[in-house]
């Protein structure tokens, strides 16, 4: 028996949320961006075509911007790594999530465009 599966990109998911391990990261805040790469087993969801057999992207990004802007994290690998969990956690097909943040504004002595970091669950 073969199995299919397919990926669902949520990309460039903006939000205004106060990470970070320096004091003025929580007082100012800042936007945030994450990508989120979903490998979904797909079972009947593409045979039967319907919203209830999938990943809903829509319910997705709110799972995302539910975590991203709730509780503060000190490391946005930590973040990710949360993000992960839940929404492996929601949807029991989804077999590896793989979620980037971005993060314009850190506190480095110098220009950049962002800090930039990658986290892959397994579930």
């Amino acid at each position: 028996m073969s199995v299919i599966t397919y990926t669902i990109t949520l990309q460039n998911c903006a939000f205004f949320a106060r990470h970070g391990v320096h004091d003025e990261e929580e007082f100012l805040g800042q936007r945030f961006f994450v990508d989120a790469e979903l490998d979904v087993e797909a079972g009947d969801a593409l045979e039967r075509d319907s919203i209830n057999d999938t990943v809903n992207y829509g319910i997705a990004f709110s799972v995302i911007e539910e975590i991203v802007t709730g509780r503060r994290r000190y490391l946005i690998e930590a973040l990710a790594l949360d993000v992960a969990k839940e929404l492996c956690r929601r949807f029991p097909s989804i077999r590896r999530a793989k979620i980037t943040v971005r993060k314009p504004n850190a506190p480095v002595p110098g220009v950049l465009d962002y800090v930039q970091v990658s986290v892959e669950h397994f579930a």
